[in-house]
């Protein structure tokens, strides 16, 4: 399955950073449930645990991990 990151901003079209989330494939939800905005910045799956993905959702890297090999 393909996964990527994506930015959550704090408000719509802001500039802060919130948090990072987990994606699979092109779907407009979050693995963790929460609408995401494809438009926003994107990182690809193999940045999960780094700093560039610093702050990451707590419950998109929980099910990531569990689909990853």
């Amino acid at each position: 399955m393909d996964h990527h990151i994506i930015a959550e901003r704090t408000e719509p079209g802001g500039e802060s950073l919130k948090e990072w989330h987990m994606v699979r494939g092109g779907e407009p939800t979050a693995m963790c449930g929460r609408k995401i905005d494809l438009a926003e910045t994107r990182l690809p799956a193999e940045a999960w645990g780094t700093e560039e993905a610093k702050p990451f959702c707590h419950s998109c890297g929980a099910l990531f991990l569990r689909e990853s090999p």
